[in-house]
C-alpha cells in the first residue's frame, strides 16, 4: 500500500460481515494492483464471528477497521468509512471483489480529465469472466422493472424501449453516461460528497447505490460506465445471503423506499397505488419461490 504522510488521493471503503476469506482475497488483489496514486483502505466490520479481526490484524495491519457489534446495513456503515476520509476520491468496493491491474488509476484519471463526471464505475465481471450486467442500470422504473421480471429485456435485449432496466442497449465494451452503476465498485468525487451528503441510511441494503447515483444526477453530475477498467464480483459473498429470507423483504423494502424517494411524483397517485400493490405480491411471491430455490438470494440475480 503507498503510505501518505497527508491525506491520502483515494480511500477504498469495504463493509462486510462474516467474509473473511473473500475479503482477504479483495485485499490482496489491491495490493497487488494498486493504484499509483496514495491511497488508504478503511473496513467496516457489521458484526462478524469468523475471524475477519484476527485475519486483518495479521495479515493487513495497515487497513484502518471500524468494528460494529450489530449488522448496521451497508448505507450506515459505509458512511462511517466515508465520514473519516477527506480524500479526493471515494470508493465503495465490495469485499466480494477482486481488482484487476491499472483499474484504478483508470476510473480515477477519468474523473481528473472529466470533471462533470462525478460518479464512475467499471465492468463487472463474474468469476468465469461474462459480464455482469448490473453494473450499468436504469432508475428502476415501473416499465423498466416490468420488462425486466416478465422477460421482455432478455426477448429484446438491444431494445431502448425494452432494455431500460439494465441499459442492454449500450454497448458493454463502450464507455458511456448512463442513469445508475452498481455501488459494488462506486468511485465518487468528493465534490459530489460535499455538494449531496453521503448515503441515504433509510436504505439498509440495496437500492442506495441507485439512489445515489439519482440524485448526483439531479444535481447536474454525469455517472460514467467505464469498461476498461474491470473487477471481477462473485456477488452474495459479503454476508448479503447469510439470511436470504429477511434480506428479499429488505430488497422490496428498499425498492419501495426508492420508488416514493425518487419516482413517485413523476405519476398519478392512483398509478403509485397500484403500483405498491404490485410490490407486494411480487415480494409474497418471492418469498414463496425461495423456499424452494437450491442457491437462495434477495435480488435480482446478477449472474
Amino acid at each position: 500500500m503507498t503510505q501518505a504522510s497527508s491525506t491520502p488521493d483515494l480511500s477504498i471503503c469495504i463493509v462486510a460481515i462474516d467474509a473473511g476469506e473473500v475479503l482477504r482475497d479483495c485485499l490482496n488483489s489491491i495490493r497487488e494492483n494498486a493504484p499509483l496514486v496514495t491511497y488508504q483502505v478503511i473496513y467496516v466490520d457489521n458484526g462478524s464471528s469468523d475471524g475477519t479481526r484476527q485475519m486483518l490484524e495479521q495479515d493487513f495491519p495497515e487497513v484502518k477497521t471500524i468494528w460494529n457489534s450489530k449488522n448496521l446495513g451497508f448505507a450506515k456503515a459505509n458512511n462511517q468509512a466515508i465520514q473519516t476520509t477527506r480524500s479526493r476520491y471515494v470508493l465503495l468496493l465490495n469485499p466480494d471483489t477482486l481488482v484487476k491491474q491499472g483499474s484504478l488509476d483508470l476510473l480515477m484519471n477519468y474523473l481528473s480529465d472529466h470533471p462533470k463526471t462525478g460518479i464512475i464505475g467499471p465492468k463487472v465481471l463474474n468469476a468465469d469472466g461474462s459480464f455482469q450486467a448490473h453494473c450499468k442500470r436504469g432508475e428502476a422504473r415501473p416499465w423498466e422493472v416490468f420488462c425486466y421480471f416478465s422477460g421482455l429485456s432478455r426477448l429484446f435485449p438491444h431494445s431502448p424501449k425494452l432494455s431500460g432496466y439494465l441499459q442492454g442497449f449500450l454497448d458493454e465494451d463502450a464507455t458511456n453516461n448512463v442513469p445508475a452503476i452498481s455501488g459494488s465498485c462506486m468511485l465518487i468525487r468528493r465534490e459530489v460528497i460535499d455538494q449531496i451528503g453521503m448515503l441515504d441510511e433509510r436504505f439498509f441494503a440495496y437500492q442506495e447505490d441507485t439512489d445515489y447515483c439519482v440524485s448526483a444526477r439531479k444535481a447536474g453530475w454525469f455517472v460514467t460506465y467505464l469498461p476498461a477498467a474491470q473487477i471481477v464480483h462473485f456477488g452474495g459473498k459479503g454476508g448479503a445471503g447469510a439470511q436470504p429470507f429477511r434480506q428479499i423483504f429488505v430488497w422490496h423494502q428498499s425498492y419501495f423506499r426508492y420508488y416514493k424517494k425518487q419516482l413517485a411524483q413523476d405519476y398519478f397517485f392512483l398509478f403509485n397505488w397500484f403500483f405498491y400493490a404490485l410490490m407486494v405480491i411480487k415480494l409474497a411471491a418471492s418469498l414463496t419461490l425461495n423456499l424452494f430455490r437450491k442457491n437462495r438470494h434477495a435480488g435480482p440475480n446478477r449472474g
